[in-house]
C-alpha cells in the first residue's frame, strides 16, 4: 500500500496573481463567494502573499486608494502557514487540526502547486478507511 501524499487530496492550480496585478483584478478573482483569498507569487510562481477580501476592502476601498492603480503585492500578507506536496496524507490532517486551518497553499521547492482544504482531505481519509477497522 502506498502513503497517499497532499499532492493526492490538493486543489490543483489555486488562483493566483503577480505582485504587479492591480488591486481590481485581485477584486474579480474574488468575487464567487467560494473563493476567500487570492495567492500572489512572484514571476518564478514562488508563493510570496495572500489577498483576503477583508484586506482589500480595508487597505483599498477604505483607504480611498485608486484599485486599477494600486498593486497587490505590497497588500498581500505573508502566508500563516504552507504544507510541502509531498507530507503524507495523515501528518497533513493533523497540521491542520493542530493549527486550526481550514485551507493551506501547497507549495513544492517553494513555488505555489495547490491549496489543502481541510474538508476535502476529511472526505479523501474517510474514503479510504477500511470498513473492517471500525
Amino acid at each position: 500500500m502506498t502513503t497517499e501524499r497532499v499532492r493526492d487530496a490538493m486543489i490543483s492550480d489555486p488562483r493566483a496573481l503577480p505582485g504587479t496585478a492591480s488591486a481590481q483584478e485581485a477584486g474579480h478573482v474574488l468575487t464567487p463567494p467560494e473563493v476567500r483569498a487570492v495567492y500572489v507569487v512572484d514571476a518564478d510562481g514562488a508563493l510570496t502573499g495572500v489577498l483576503t477580501r477583508k484586506t482589500l476592502v480595508a487597505t483599498v476601498v477604505a483607504g480611498g486608494l485608486d484599485p486599477t492603480r494600486t498593486a497587490i503585492g505590497p497588500l498581500a500578507e505573508e502566508p500563516y502557514y504552507t504544507i510541502d506536496a509531498d507530507t503524507p496524507l495523515d501528518q497533513a490532517f493533523h497540521f491542520l487540526e493542530e493549527h486550526d486551518a481550514e485551507r493551506v497553499p501547497v507549495v513544492e521547492q517553494g513555488r505555489l502547486v495547490g491549496v489543502l482544504s481541510r474538508s476535502v482531505l476529511q472526505r479523501r481519509l474517510a474514503e479510504d478507511e477500511d470498513p473492517d477497522d471500525e
